[in-house]
């Protein structure tokens, strides 16, 4: 059958050949299926940190998260710093004209042991996350070297210790240096977060 070049379903051919992960991220009609989705975007705004992280080394926690969170920036996608949710979330990314809401908490924080990323964790959970939102992400950017190790001690405490009711072991993500946890919340719900790491260590420097 021959299609339309200018039809909806042309259009619809077209977007699913040149962006399949957008058309997925549009698309999804569960949690499961948006967090699925979000992670491809996540995984290249990771990416453009590390490769650009000489150029991005003078920048501050929040300067760092300006470059983040340019890659997250999409048609239907807004995306916004320092929004207000009981407190200012460092990043807000939610799917525009979307009913019920898809909804993304980010906490940023710059890499300084793993008390002071579960410290995110607690403002994530804590303050900002109402119930509402998909699956909450704590970005660590780590300026240190051996993320691989760094990212394991980590959650070797969190293991431990389970931080802000998590429920059971943290489990791996699909993005390399980052994963999963699971935390009874005040809403009464077992909410996702995601701990996602970037290597932003620059040969000679150990901040």
């Amino acid at each position: 059958m021959t299609v339309n070049p200018n039809s909806v379903l042309a259009l619809a051919e077209l977007l699913m050949k040149k962006s399949p992960d957008y058309v997925d991220l549009i698309c999804a009609s569960t949690e499961d299926e948006f967090d699925k989705a979000f992670d491809a975007f996540i995984e290249k705004a990771v990416e453009h940190l590390e490769v650009n992280k000489k150029n991005f080394a003078p920048l501050n926690e929040e300067g760092l998260s300006s470059a983040f969170i340019g890659p997250l920036k999409l048609p239907g996608v807004t995306v916004l710093q320092e929004a207000n949710s009981n407190g200012h979330v460092d990043i807000t990314v939610s799917l525009d004209h979307c009913t019920p809401i898809r909804k993304k908490l980010f906490e940023a924080k710059i890499y300084d042991g793993p008390i002071y990323h579960v410290s995110g964790l607690s403002q994530l959970l804590g303050r900002y996350t109402t119930g509402r939102e998909g699956r909450g992400i704590v970005i660590s950017y780590i300026r240190k070297k051996n993320i691989a190790q760094l990212v394991k001690s980590v959650r070797a405490m969190m293991d431990a210790d389970l931080p802000y009711y998590q429920e059971g072991p943290t489990s791996d993500h699909t993005l390399k240096w980052s994963f999963l946890s699971r935390h009874a919340h005040s809403c009464g719900e077992t909410l996702a977060v995601a701990h996602v790491s970037c290597n932003l260590f620059l040969e000679g420097t150990d901040q």
